[in-house]
């Protein structure tokens, strides 16, 4: 899935571009106020992500519009575009709407031998198609794991075509974890009180997930072979939630020519690598998309022609070192909440627990001499861990 991918790294080449201005200005004048400004700041690049799959899996192509460096969204969805993947024997395949730019098409049954493209028709009017591209097929991948390190582990892939033909690799996955929350509550209001939780009302286990935003790439092209040993894929702090329960991590490995792995390259350069002044300069990007109707427009993003594997892993506690500890998210602590406090008798319970929605939510009793005396209670970001997750268990769990 490359869905959050290139609509991040897009917004990445600007901010690049202002800490340049930026770092100009205090070479020559560090006293003096700088504000760069940025040309064609209204102009909103069509930006075109996904791959056409010769597989068994369906072909997801996604469609946005840049956005302003200042703007709060990552982009435009492209709305309402005619979608088509056309073959060099000059065959049509619609790929229909789903919502939010996304355009998608079951498993095309497409003909290896031949060569394809993606055409696109925009609601102004305006057509787009990338270069025909030959058909990559991927192979499987062999092995997902990792090494435990001192502050966390680091997950990597091992894949190898015995043909010696791929030589050009990239990855993206889809992380799934069960995490808990910080307290756990025994009880709930009802409006009038607090009563016992039922057991389908229990909000400490949910399960959450999400989509890799870094691009990764390996290359064996200076190899003998055609082996990939230990790519890294991610680092998992030994802190982090993932890793506090089980996790699981879907990955997904896509064959690439030599010039689709040259512009992923520019692409991660131009994004990620730009941390200090001594990272690589930033380059154009030259993908494989062309405004037709008008060849001066720019159009971000490459699309190829290839099979797509997957494979998936779990990592559960037992197999992570014992003394690891997870930081939650939140920094969370315990109040007490008395149904009589002080001379005044003041009822913390019903001022704080009861209404809905409470201001805190009861955790457990409190008893004094043996008798009901109130609750503990924290706030539901602490309590309930709904807000950042679901408790359906997932279907491959």
């Amino acid at each position: 899935m490359v869905d959050r991918q290139l609509t991040d790294m897009i917004k990445g080449v600007y901010i690049f571009l202002i800490i340049i201005c930026c770092c100009i200005a205090a070479w020559t004048a560090c006293k003096k106020n700088y504000s760069p400004k940025l040309a064609g700041g209204n102009v909103q690049y069509l930006v075109v992500e996904g791959i056409i799959n010769t597989g068994v899996d369906s072909t997801i192509i996604n469609l946005s519009r840049t956005v302003k460096v200042q703007s709060k969204a990552d982009s435009i969805a492209e709305l309402n575009a005619i979608v088509n993947v056309e073959g060099s024997d000059n065959s049509s395949y619609p790929i229909m709407e789903l919502g939010g730019g996304r355009y998608g098409a079951p498993a095309l049954g497409l003909d290896n031998t031949k060569r394809y493209r993606i055409h696109i028709k925009t609601v102004d009017g305006k057509e787009y198609a990338s270069d025909f591209t030959p058909v990559k097929p991927t192979p499987p991948i062999d092995s997902i794991g990792f090494t435990v390190l001192a502050n966390g582990i680091q997950v990597y892939v091992n894949t190898h075509d015995p043909k010696n033909s791929t030589r050009y690799y990239r990855w993206s996955y889809d992380e799934t974890w069960a995490f808990h929350s910080d307290y756990n509550s025994e009880f709930i209001s009802n409006g009038t009180g607090i009563v016992p939780r039922t057991a389908d009302q229990y909000v400490y286990s949910c399960y959450t997930h999400d989509a890799s935003t870094s691009i990764v790439l390996s290359s064996s092209a200076k190899l003998k072979e055609d082996v990939i040993y230990q790519a890294p894929l991610i680092f998992i702090p030994s802190t982090s939630e993932k890793i506090e329960t089980r996790y699981s991590i879907l990955l997904k490995q896509y064959a690439m020519t030599s010039e689709e792995y040259s512009y992923w390259q520019n692409l991660k350069k131009n994004t990620e690598l730009i941390g200090s002044i001594f990272d690589a300069q930033p380059s154009e990007l030259q993908g494989n998309i062309h405004c037709v109707t008008d060849p001066s427009i720019p159009v971000i993003g490459y699309v190829s022609s290839t099979t797509v594997q997957q494979k998936r892993v779990f990592i559960a506690r037992d197999q992570l070192p014992e003394k690891w500890a997870t930081t939650y998210p939140y920094a969370c602590q315990l109040d007490t909440f008395l149904f009589c406090r002080g001379v005044a008798c003041i009822n913390e319970v019903a001022g704080n627990l009861v209404p809905i929605p409470p201001a805190q939510i009861p955790t457990w009793q409190v008893f004094v001499g043996g008798l009901p005396a109130g609750y503990m209670g924290s706030t539901s970001d602490c309590v309930d861990c709904t807000l950042r997750g679901t408790k359906q268990v997932p279907a491959f769990w």
